[in-house]
């Protein structure tokens, strides 16, 4: 493995980081939100455990969870994990924004406060290093939204959270599910408007290989969050273990209740068919198991910005082992358009099966 790729990169002046950071939405296990499966109905405590501490060791330093993951088990697990190593040694982000128990908003300023000290009683710790507003529903008009930020920034003066994180471009799960594409609002006029109004110190971002570019105006993401000194988490590398190519359409996977995955059309036989088919020219090229095409979908997300920490999920410490050693050196110019190229074709493929199915809410 080239050692010298994997260097810690510097995202804020408190923060410098591996490379490669913690992804805790999976551990938290089968959840339901929003009237959706939002978990993971595969994850199992011991092993996610396991996972942490490997990942630890191999030099991970970025934790990344929220309270709605698992409902707050995510958050537990980690603070189980947090009790064995030292919280100096370890950056921990959560976010706020999913669940607003009885408020009428997540981002009413009470239910906020709260989720947020629930939140340090879960992990057992004083303070976070980054907390994320999770989405941009701040009611009608915007009305939660200055709150929102006013209690961010006293959270920050008073040294409870070093940073202030947001989403980048995306839209809530109902929204996604329920309204066509015709009739959705530009969410990224909508994304320039709340970053404005927020001035975050860091994004986390949906991205991937088979994500297309996300522009700014006129800039794509990374170019304009290099231009703020605004540093970026990018999640879901892997596509949910898509492109690693390690789901046979012969034999799909089949999730239990709670799992975000029964809403996924890529996850069916027919579309793991469409991937097998589309991953063929990067088994060619870098060699036919999942440790390659794992290495090139990393690699594709590392290469792409200096100010960015790629937050690899899991459910056991295998799949932490792989991530972690099978890296390699990073991809030539020449290997990295290829990828691009495969990829994109890949993405077109999917575009037209579709993400998403469209009938669990009513759509």
């Amino acid at each position: 493995m080239d050692n010298s790729a994997l260097a810690p990169r510097k995202l804020l002046d408190a923060l410098t980081a591996h490379p490669l950071g913690v992804g805790c939405w999976a551990i938290g296990g089968p959840a339901h939100n929003l009237g959706l499966p939002m978990g993971w109905s595969t994850a199992d405590d011991s092993r996610s455990l396991d996972g942490l501490h490997m990942a630890f060791q191999h030099g991970a330093n970025l934790f990344d969870t929220a309270d709605v993951y698992g409902l707050g088990h995510s958050e537990r697990l980690l603070g189980r994990f947090l009790k064995d190593v030292p919280r100096a040694d370890v950056f921990l982000t959560s976010k706020v924004g999913y669940m607003r128990g009885t408020a009428e908003n997540a981002y009413a300023a009470p239910h906020l406060r709260h989720q947020f000290e629930q939140t340090l009683e879960n992990l057992g710790t004083d303070y976070l290093d980054v907390y994320f507003l999770h989405n941009f529903d701040f009611g009608g008009d915007d009305r939660y939204l200055d709150q929102a930020v006013e209690q961010l920034n006293a959270l920050k003066q008073d040294g409870l959270i070093r940073a202030v994180g947001m989403r980048g471009p995306h839209r809530l799960a109902t929204e996604r599910l329920a309204i066509p594409k015709d009739r959705r609002g530009d969410k990224r006029i909508r994304f320039a408007e709340v970053f404005r109004r927020v001035r975050p110190d860091v994004l986390c971002t949906r991205y991937n290989a088979l994500s297309p570019e996300t522009m700014v105006g006129d800039e794509d993401l990374f170019t304009f969050t290099a231009r703020q000194g605004v540093a970026l988490l990018l999640n879901k590398p892997l596509a949910q273990g898509l492109l690693t190519g390690k789901y046979d359409p012969n034999t799909p996977p089949e999730f239990g209740p709670g799992d975000i995955r029964l809403r996924k059309r890529w996850f069916t036989a027919s579309s793991l068919d469409v991937i097998q088919r589309g991953l063929r020219p990067l088994r060619d090229r870098f060699g036919d198991d999942s440790d390659a095409l794992t290495r090139v979908a990393l690699r594709y997300c590392l290469q792409r910005a200096e100010h960015a920490v790629v937050l690899c999920g899991f459910t056991g410490p295998e799949q932490v082992e792989r991530n972690y050693t099978c890296l390699g050196a990073p991809l030539s110019e020449e290997e990295f358009e290829f990828a691009r190229g495969v990829y994109a074709r890949l993405r077109a493929d999917l575009d037209r099966v579709g993400e998403v199915f469209l009938d669990e809410v009513g759509a």
